[in-house]
């Protein structure tokens, strides 16, 4: 292949005493297989680089990332170690079909034309040569990645748009819990399977009667009972296996409309965190897309209303503000800072009077809890504990850190609220209200 003059010019002996990376990727698995020419038309760029200047044992190929999305390079270690490459100098060229096979994110595709021009490293695709270090290319190349990034949102606004407008209908075909199976013609059916449908009805017996998602999982437990549930990833995705009820189990059943006969979307929603994993949270019941009597149910939907209302008032001694650890009225000084060796949750407190005072003992039942067994996972003596820590930070406190201590806080300009004086003898935040810190009250810690 002929390269026009121009090209050549941009290519200097500083660049071919270096080697050309060659970066090939495809989005998905699929297209690896079957759109096989945009791949042989990747591994083509070769020519272009013999074409260059450079010898076929300094073109280095990098086709790690065949099958991985452009949209990050968290997970992309081709890309990650062609930026790697460049930054550290070795690469005097990157090839890539078109600026999408290198990046559709602008702040990864950002990243590399900084370093390639930092490197003196050229760039080159199917339309041409480019130097990032020159303004008008590097013009070029940010448009590029721009117009890439957004031919992605729109791909994936038509695929969002057509998910949604499906499920407005409701006949967006999901994964189905429990006790549901799909038809030939992809409707929701209650599983032709017996003693599955025994269970799930079982279940919501257990629950009508005892009011309590723990009380059903122990009720299970203590008959020995199994519940069934289908495997949703591996080589046996899909396969139908029994195991023990759990209390979060339980929990997911019961808010589940589609035990009601409901078909919902849009329960949770994803996001990319910048470490290239996904968090997910939970969207206001508002904002779902929710069609009541879409196919065959457990429960009528009333009860299934009725059957959130008890949960919620069940749920009021395990909220999640009782997971944060608040220092609350008692005696105990490590109220919401014990965690347990065993579980690894956070203790809770309880109070038991000796001699006509209060004693603290810290406990943890949170893995009896979840399996619906009796029993805790351990106890400890608070008075022995409380006396251990107390010593210590006594044993801390000379002088010298006290006054390090005072003036950090100076520093930081709390130190007025904790340390009294003559503008502000209480020592209290001028404007202190119920439900702000307050100084640590003395008294919880035990003399020497």
């Amino acid at each position: 292949m002929v390269m026009n003059n121009e090209a050549h010019q941009k290519v200097t002996a500083a660049h071919l005493s270096r080697l050309a990376y060659l970066y090939v990727r495809q989005s998905t698995l699929r297209q690896v297989f079957e759109n096989t020419e945009s791949t042989h038309r990747q591994y083509a760029l070769r020519e272009r680089a013999l074409a260059l200047g450079w010898s076929l044992d300094r073109i280095v190929v990098i086709d790690s990332d065949l099958g991985q999305s452009g949209a990050s390079a968290a997970d992309r270690e081709g890309f990650q170690r062609l930026v790697t490459e460049v930054s550290l100098g070795r690469a005097g060229i990157v090839l890539g079909l078109e600026v999408s096979r290198l990046s559709r994110n602008s702040t990864d595709w950002h990243r590399l034309l900084e370093l390639c021009a930092l490197a003196d490293t050229l760039i080159l695709d199917e339309d041409g040569l480019y130097d990032p270090a020159h303004f008008n290319d590097r013009l070029l190349l940010g448009l590029k990645g721009t117009m890439s990034e957004a031919e992605l949102h729109v791909l994936k606004a038509r695929l969002r748009g057509g998910i949604l407008s499906r499920a407005r209908r409701g006949e967006l075909k999901q994964m189905v819990p429990v006790g549901f199976v799909h038809d030939a013609q992809d409707r929701v059916i209650l599983d032709p399977d017996a003693q599955v449908q025994a269970s799930v009805r079982l279940f919501f017996e257990a629950f009508q009667r005892t009011g309590s998602c723990l009380a059903v999982v122990k009720e299970f437990h203590a008959k020995g009972l199994l519940f069934p549930r289908r495997l949703r990833s591996g080589v046996h995705k899909g396969e139908l296996v029994w195991s023990e009820l759990l209390h979060c189990r339980a929990r997911q059943i019961i808010h589940n409309p589609r035990y009601a006969g409901a078909f919902v979307f849009g329960r949770t929603k994803q996001r990319h965190l910048p470490n290239g994993k996904v968090c997910s949270r939970l969207v206001p019941r508002e904002e779902w897309i929710l069609l009541r009597d879409m196919h065959p149910g457990y429960i009528a939907w009333e009860k299934y209303q009725s059957n959130l209302q008890r949960v919620k008032s069940n749920a009021v001694a395990w909220s999640p503000d009782r997971c944060r650890g608040p220092a609350r009225e008692g005696t105990a000084l490590l109220q919401g800072l014990v965690i347990c060796g065993t579980c690894g949750e956070r203790m809770s407190v309880r109070y038991h009077s000796h001699r006509n005072q209060s004693v603290p003992t810290y406990w943890c039942g949170r893995r009896p809890l979840q399996r619906g067994e009796s029993g805790l996972c351990q106890t400890v003596h608070g008075a022995a504990l409380d006396g251990a820590i107390s010593d210590i930070v006594i044993e801390a406190m000379t002088p010298l850190a006290i006054e390090a201590f005072k003036g950090q806080m100076l520093i930081s300009g709390i130190g007025p609220f904790l340390f009294p004086s003559d503008k502000n003898p209480s020592g209290r935040h001028p404007v202190a209200v119920a439900g702000r810190p307050q100084p640590v009250d003395p008294r919880h810690l035990r003399p020497r």
